[in-house]
């Protein structure tokens, strides 16, 4: 349960900073830190045992016929990832208390940032690929909207909505994907997964799957070329830049990839898909960010290149490579965390990131600059620090290739190509903001160093660059051993790491890579030239213009489809409907099957007569809209009516309450529209109509026919005949489908109702119409709008109605009735209240706010699964005991009634706050005219 709770403790520091923010922004940051300090607290716990390859697991059933379950694993790799994700967020936490502006919102920034914290602890401690995928997609939701924080800013929703795109494209192939791999390996289970290498790269589907997952991968951690995203996500906060785009988002790509590593690496495929992609990216971003002016640019394209660099480590499938790509993972996060956040301070300090103009920083900030430098030399590979040490790796393992026959030359060279660049950017970050003269027209000048909590963070990172650099088997190696451990399957092989390994071909890679990256940035001139003359690209008004042209072709499809009127949209639907349905039943042969008619007796054939000619009426008199209403509620009475013929009474119940808050709403929205409607439709839009409407009616009265006279596997009927009781606790077998059977949909139908209730509110709020002054033949309406007959009438029938509503719920798990017939039945009697009484009375003495009360029964019938998690139950799991009361008797009681009640109050909620809303604005706009008139 403990690893349940490391996910879900950012949640309350998500929750706690906007309540917060109104005590001061200290108490807002202290808030914010309360959720990743106990989860902290509760990974540090587990590293003892971690450290002697312990593994530990949660599991807790969630939709277990899809596959889909509650599942966690806490391993030396997710200990690894965890403890950065939580780490670096805290120093986040405490650097971003001091980098906002006052007029931006910092509960908000601090809520966003921990819901995408929740996400990403959820990817790297999942064992159920399925629920990776739920916490991946999250990460980009909460990712996007960190990216627009500054959402008056084009450059921020450009940005944030580039990222969402790259990445959630990638998200739909991994999880087509992890499908695949569900089909192939028989479940979504990681720890079946990773235990069936050769069942997977063995069945045909496997590069399907590979390429699906990769792209995933790839797009997540920006892997040219979906790299693009990366650099224009620097709209956001630098918080947000140093936490999403140094430590978390982008690295949860290259998790994946050593999560999987074990189930899909190790074929050939891999070897080129994945070794090409990260030796691509890693020498595209290194060239690029030695070109860039913006220092979160800069940084931006030399993310990309080390994730470059830790692709290509895990594409070479050999145990040392993959040692060496976690070494980098945890390397690159602590210093690419400092600089990110070294540039936020500039940026803030100076009002520019530009590095033309923001140079000599050295005498102005010296603290700053001195932490800066020593997170650009570890970036660059310097020795002491521990880029250093996995760069040594990175080298010696290119050295190591041989599936290329000749070529194998090739990785080594681009890798020293890569080096080079990568010591001529770093060293250029460090001249050009540092030293190189005097600063050039800044906006805010002099500058000066931060507040020293602001500098703290970079600071401490900075200090473990040195720490990992000079004493790596004291502080990383415990680390990095178990996070082997974990990708690797138990043993990891023999390595050292230390500063000095002798004199060899690694040794002279680095030094090649050191002084060829200082020649090369002092020939900047003459490249920066040949750069922006012959190479340079606005990748994002590429992506604005591929963009633009998906939306001129939609809009001239949807232009030659839909036109804007609702009666040829329904018509082309129809129409197309029938085509498929005659192109597949048309092979049907007989009609009939081989059960007989149901013999009609002449009660049913009078009712089937009134419905048609109920149906024909409506039809014929629709340009009277008030009788064309009342006649429609006939058809609705008739078909409730053959439900009970047919004994299906609880879809009786629903039909006729469903029809009279229908009619209620509808006469409501007519009161604002004229009483008779024109005459729009020509002969050939009729004869069209008429056409369509018979073939659809015809159509599916004929498949209904063919359908019920031919036998049917009645399994699915028999189960739940067989387990209403047994199973649910109740013989209303309808009743036990919605409310256990098929709880889940229930869940969903009711969040639906509660999400239409509130659009209608939100549409209708402040709304303001004419109010008509006489009916259709011109006789002005009554002055009181409320007669005293209809207001005795109705609260006379209040407390019957309520009372009957109680009893419907109360009886539903058993006999005829339930939440949902039970709340449309007080719905109706509150909603006459306000048609008879007015808005004014009801809401004095019923001050319910009904958008609440619709959100509170999702919650309380979403609890009632939760609750069942509890007792090691799947989820909406049903539990039922007989108790027996004295005078009373004995009973059921049922843990479905508690969901049935969140229903209940769903329905309430959100049809009242539909129809309150059309009242109220019939009511306001009364009192409105009136004022007018006097």
């Amino acid at each position: 349960m403990e690893l349940l709770f490391i996910i879900l403790l950012p949640l309350l520091g998500a929750c706690l900073p906007p309540l917060c923010e109104r005590f001061g922004r200290n108490i807002c940051a202290m808030s914010a830190a309360v959720g990743p300090l106990l989860a902290l607290g509760l990974l540090v716990s587990y590293l003892p045992a971690l450290f002697e390859q312990q593994v530990f697991f949660f599991h807790q059933s969630w939709l277990p016929q899809l596959g889909l379950d509650l599942s966690l694993r806490l391993d030396g790799l997710g200990m690894m990832f965890a403890l950065l994700i939580v780490g670096i967020g805290l120093l986040v936490i405490l650097y971003a208390r001091y980098y906002l502006d006052d007029k931006d919102s910092l509960g908000r920034l601090y809520a966003l940032l921990q819901l995408f914290m929740m996400a990403m602890l959820g990817i790297v401690l999942a064992d159920n690929i399925l629920l990776l995928i739920v916490f991946w997609e999250l990460t980009s939701l909460s990712s996007f909207l960190l990216i627009g924080y500054w959402s008056h800013k084009s450059e921020a929703r450009k940005g944030a909505r580039m990222a969402l795109a790259i990445t959630g494209a990638g998200g739909l192939t991994l999880l087509a994907g992890a499908l695949i791999l569900g089909q192939i390996t028989g479940s979504y289970s990681l720890q079946v997964i990773l235990s069936s290498a050769e069942l997977i790269q063995a069945h045909p589907l496997y590069p399907v799957a590979l390429i699906l997952i990769l792209i995933g991968a790839f797009t997540k951690s920006a892997q040219f070329p979906f790299h693009f995203w990366l650099p224009h996500a620097m709209a956001a906060p630098t918080p947000v830049s140093a936490y999403l785009h140094s430590a978390t988002m982008v690295k949860a790509g290259v998790f994946l990839l050593a999560r999987l590593y074990p189930a899909l690496s190790g074929s050939d495929l891999w070897f080129y898909l994945v070794t090409f992609t990260g030796l691509s990216t890693l020498v595209f971003g290194a060239y690029n960010a030695l070109f860039k002016h913006d220092l979160k640019g800069l940084l931006a394209y030399s993310t990309i290149s080390h994730l470059g660099l830790i692709t290509l480590l895990l594409g070479f499938s050999s145990e040392l490579a993959t040692v060496a790509a976690l070494f980098h993972i945890v390397n690159h996060a602590t210093f690419k965390a400092s600089l990110f956040m070294a540039a936020g301070i500039i940026d803030h300090e100076t009002g520019t990131r530009d590095m033309r103009r923001i140079n000599g920083m050295w005498q102005y900030m010296p603290i700053t600059a001195t932490v800066a430098m020593v997170s650009a030399s570890a970036m660059a590979g310097v020795p002491l620090l521990n880029g250093f040490l996995s760069k040594e790796m990175f080298f010696t393992e290119t050295l190591q290739v041989e599936l290329m026959g000749g070529f194998d030359w090739i990785i080594p060279l681009m890798a020293t190509l890569a080096g080079i660049f990568a010591v001529a950017y770093s060293y250029r970050f460090i001249h050009d903001v540092f030293f190189n003269g005097e600063p050039v027209n800044l906006p805010k000048f002099p500058p000066h160093e931060p507040p020293r909590y602001m500098i703290l963070p970079m600071a401490l990172l900075g200090v473990l660059c040195l720490l990992v650099g000079i004493v790596p088997n004291l502080t990383v190696a415990p680390f990095l051993d178990a996070a082997s451990r974990a990708v690797l399957g138990g043993g990891i092989p023999e390595y050292h790491i230390a500063l000095w390994h002798g004199v060899n071909l690694p040794l002279a890679m680095s030094a090649i890579a050191l002084v060829g990256g200082l020649l090369l940035y002092y020939q900047r001139t003459g490249l920066f030239a040949f750069y922006e003359r012959k190479y340079r690209v606005d990748e994002k008004e590429v992506f604005e213009k591929r963009i633009q042209s998906v939306v001129r072709l939609a809009q001239r499809v949807t232009d030659r489809v839909e036109n804007g009127s609702l009666q040829r949209s329904v018509a082309l639907f129809i129409g197309t409907a029938l085509v498929l349905a005659a192109v597949e039943f048309w092979p049907l042969g007989s009609l009939l099957g081989s059960i007989a008619l149901t013999p009609v007796d002449w009660v049913s054939l009078l009712l089937a007569l009134v419905l048609v000619v109920a149906a024909l009426v409506t039809v014929l008199i629709h340009h009277n809209r008030v009788a064309a209403l009342l006649v429609m509620g006939v058809v609705g009475l008739i078909v409730s009516l053959a439900f009970v013929r047919f004994s299906a009474p609880d879809l009786a119940l629903t039909q006729i309450s469903v029809e009279v808050v229908t009619i209620i709403l509808l006469m409501l929205a007519l009161y604002f529209l004229p009483q008779l409607t024109p005459n729009e439709s020509d002969k050939s839009r009729v004869l069209r109509d008429i056409a369509l409407a018979s073939g659809a009616g015809l159509g599916v009265g004929l498949l209904t026919l063919a359908i019920l006279t031919r036998p049917y596997d009645t399994s699915l009927a028999d189960f739940f005949l067989a387990n209403s009781v047994s199973g649910g606790g109740g013989t209303n077998v309808v009743n036990v489908i919605l409310v256990d059977f098929r709880g889940f949909d229930t869940l969903g139908e009711i969040t639906v109702l509660a999400i239409a209730g509130l659009g209608v509110y939100l549409m209708l709020d402040g709304l303001r119409l004419p109010l008509p002054g006489t009916d259709g033949d011109g006789r002005r309406w009554a002055r009181d709008p409320y007669p005293p007959i209809l207001r005795v009438l109705s609260r006379i029938l209040l407390p019957l109605a309520l009372m009957v509503s109680v009893y419907i719920f109360l009886r539903g798990h058993n006999q005829p009735g339930g939440g949902f017939i039970a709340g449309l039945i007080t719905s109706v009697a509150l909603i006459l209240q306000y048609v008879c009484s007015g808005s004014d009375w009801v809401e004095r003495r019923l001050p319910l706010d009904y958008s609440r009360l619709g959100a509170w029964g999702v919650l309380v019938a979403a609890l009632t699964g939760v609750g069942s998690w509890a007792f090691g139950y799947p989820f909406l799991t049903t539990s039922f005991t007989h108790v027996h009361w004295p005078l009373v008797g004995e009973f059921e009681l049922a843990t479905a009634m508690i969901f049935d009640a969140g229903v209940y109050i769903t329905v309430v909620g959100a049809t009242l706050l539909m129809l309150s809303q059309l009242g109220q604005l019939a009511q306001t706009t009364y009192a409105t005219t009136k004022e007018e008139a006097h």
